[in-house]
């Protein structure tokens, strides 16, 4: 039997993108939020007492690397020695061999060199492991050497193929060491860890192929819980299973809206953040469905935003309402065409006094068509959707 656990993309030290002017108790969660969900890595390697901890890749940004991130992951894998479970690292793009600061960590860490090397661990319960992988030696690594990985040929023993990089049908933009489903099933090994790709998604069921995805949310393009996986079984079968582990998320939700004042708006707005304070920290995007014919007014819409912002300096476990979008639900579903009686549409009277000014200017009439020829449903259709759209541009926030 083997137990362990998985992760990757820790991105120490990332710069956290947010619109937002952050309060100082906010700013400072934010700047810990990486350390924070891997000091929960750790805690879950003690308390689900695994055999051993593999890190694929990027435990650093190259760019914002700090000896304070190195100092802090020492003190975390002494915690993992203490217990006897050991650390495998592949560095990647992000935290390439030729970019490393030291070579001092504990000695219950093992980094994987630039070329692919086989390790072999024992578990708890007497039984072989192998890990096969490599480092990126610098940030630029292309290079495919996956044909490097030894083939398994002893399916008693279970292999496990550590690796950083690109599956070839995926839609990353950074396509570094890009792979093949094929070429790692030739490899006729029994689980791949995988980083670089900061979502979290199974590639294969037969054998386990993971991106455990990052262990924190930077941006809403990251959004969801973010954490870690922790595989356990034999040759024969392993299972996954995923554990949260991250600081503050990323989200989008909606609520919907009949009063528009300016207190209905606020306790509409801190009801949901209410609701969802105890699932811990995090930044929302948050639509507010509003029906009925009103308008909220500009003003009153900046004081709400300003009220709720405040409300959050001295909570705890903060909900920061990020960006703000009103979505007029009667507006879209009672087109102004509607309005329109089909016999007011043809009194072409109406219509040339409409368009006079605009055919009576000779710089724009010698570009139109002759107005008879307009489609006029078209017309107010296209109006609409430039009423709408700025509408809702000088509503979201």
């Amino acid at each position: 039997m083997v137990k362990f656990l998985h992760c990757a993309d820790l991105h120490l030290d990332s710069p956290f993108m947010s619109k937002q002017h952050l309060s100082p108790n906010i700013l400072r969660d934010v700047e810990n939020s990486a350390y924070e969900s891997f000091k929960q890595i750790i805690d879950v390697a003690l308390r689900e007492n695994v055999d051993f901890m593999i890190i694929s890749g990027d435990l650093f940004d190259q760019r914002n690397r700090t000896f304070k991130a190195e100092v802090f992951l020492k003190e975390e894998f002494k915690r993992l020695q203490k217990e006897q479970i050991f650390v495998y690292i592949v560095h990647g793009n992000h935290d390439p061999l030729s970019e490393r600061i030291t070579n001092d960590w504990p000695e219950n860490v093992t980094v994987f060199s630039n070329s692919v090397e086989t390790y072999q661990a024992i578990t708890k319960t007497g039984d072989t492991v192998h890990l096969h992988g490599f480092s990126y030696e610098t940030a630029a690594s292309y290079e495919n050497k996956i044909d490097d990985y030894p083939t398994n040929e002893d399916r008693n023993i279970v292999h496990i193929g550590v690796l950083h990089g690109t599956y070839s049908k995926s839609g990353a933009s950074d396509r570094y060491t890009e792979f093949r489903l094929e070429d790692l099933n030739n490899k006729l090994y029994h689980y791949w860890a995988l980083g670089h790709i900061h979502k979290r998604q199974q590639l294969s069921d037969l054998p386990e192929i993971h991106y455990p995805g990052n262990i924190q949310g930077r941006h809403f393009k990251e959004q969801g819980e973010k954490g870690c996986l922790i595989v356990e079984g034999d040759h024969v079968k392993l299972t996954t299973r995923f554990v949260p582990t991250q600081f503050i998320r990323f989200e989008t939700a909606e609520i919907d809206v009949s009063q528009i004042t300016q207190q209905a708006l606020y306790d509409a707005i801190q009801s949901f953040k209410m609701k969802v304070r105890g699932l811990g920290r995090a930044f929302y995007r948050l639509r507010l469905n509003v029906s009925g014919d009103e308008r909220i007014n500009p003003q009153v819409l900046e004081q709400v935003k300003a009220m709720i912002l405040d409300y959050e300096e001295n909570e705890q476990h903060f909900v920061l309402i990020d960006e703000l979008e009103i979505y007029y639900t009667d507006l879209e579903s009672q087109s102004i065409f509607k309005e329109f009686a089909p016999e007011l549409l043809a009194q072409d009277e109406i219509y040339e006094e409409a368009l006079q000014d605009l055919y009576m200017n000779p710089k724009a009439s010698k570009y139109l068509d002759h107005y008879l020829e307009h489609d006029r449903q078209a017309l107010v259709e296209r109006a609409e959707a430039m009423i709408n759209a700025e509408l809702k541009g000088a509503n979201r926030r």
